[in-house]
């Protein structure tokens, strides 16, 4: 006599792993069907749960593209570049993010201009810092320091406006084009701008 072993039921997903799995289907709802035609349903039907699910935790599908937008961005951080050099780290940083962030910033402009700043009452300015932040900060301070530690830069004689200022240039060139900047503009932003008001000197030869 033979027992028929049945197949093990689906584990439930719980916490943690759930919204993890919910904020994912949410982000690739974003990227297929774009803010405007992303529903909690289709949302909840990609993560492979059900609406009553997401709106325990969501009160509305903006709420949830916003939290989504969240994960993405924590998710995936730009590596800080250790060149040796501030000048070199600096190059080297903001290509990294201009290449990185392109991305995310055209689908955050995508929602945004689609109807979620209409949706949440937010204005553009609110929009940015809650969606793009200073995601950058995380690039900035080790640059920064270990060029303090070399003898490069003395971090409290340069205004912190200056020291963000290369940062801020290329998030706003994103935020404009929503592609990656021109090799020639980061060095531009480093050489010509950031460097003579750092008190380090003119511009560089162009290699």
């Amino acid at each position: 006599m033979t027992t028929k072993v049945s197949e093990p039921a689906r584990r439930r997903r719980h916490g943690e792993q759930l919204e993890s799995a919910i904020l994912a289907a949410g982000w690739e709802e974003l990227i297929d069907a774009g803010y405007a035609r992303l529903t909690m349903a289709s949302i909840a039907a990609r993560a492979r749960t059900s609406e009553p699910v997401l709106y325990r935790r969501w009160a509305n599908k903006d709420q949830l593209v916003l939290a989504a937008l969240d994960r993405h961005r924590d998710a995936h951080p730009v590596a800080v570049p250790d060149t040796g050099t501030l000048r070199g780290d600096l190059l080297a940083g903001l290509t990294a993010v201009s290449e990185a962030l392109a991305g995310f910033f055209a689908i955050a402009a995508g929602a945004a201009f689609s109807g979620l700043l209409a949706d949440t009452g937010m204005s553009p300015a609110q929009i940015r810092e809650q969606v793009m932040g200073d995601q950058l900060l995380p690039q900035r301070r080790p640059v920064y320091q270990r060029a303090h530690a070399r003898g490069e830069i003395d971090l409290e004689r340069v205004p912190p406006t200056v020291l963000a200022m290369p940062f801020d240039l290329v998030r706003h060139d994103l935020l404009m084009d929503l592609k990656p900047l021109a090799p020639e503009r980061i060095r531009s932003i480093v050489d010509d701008l950031f460097l003579p008001l750092a008190g380090l000197g003119g511009p560089h030869r162009r290699s």
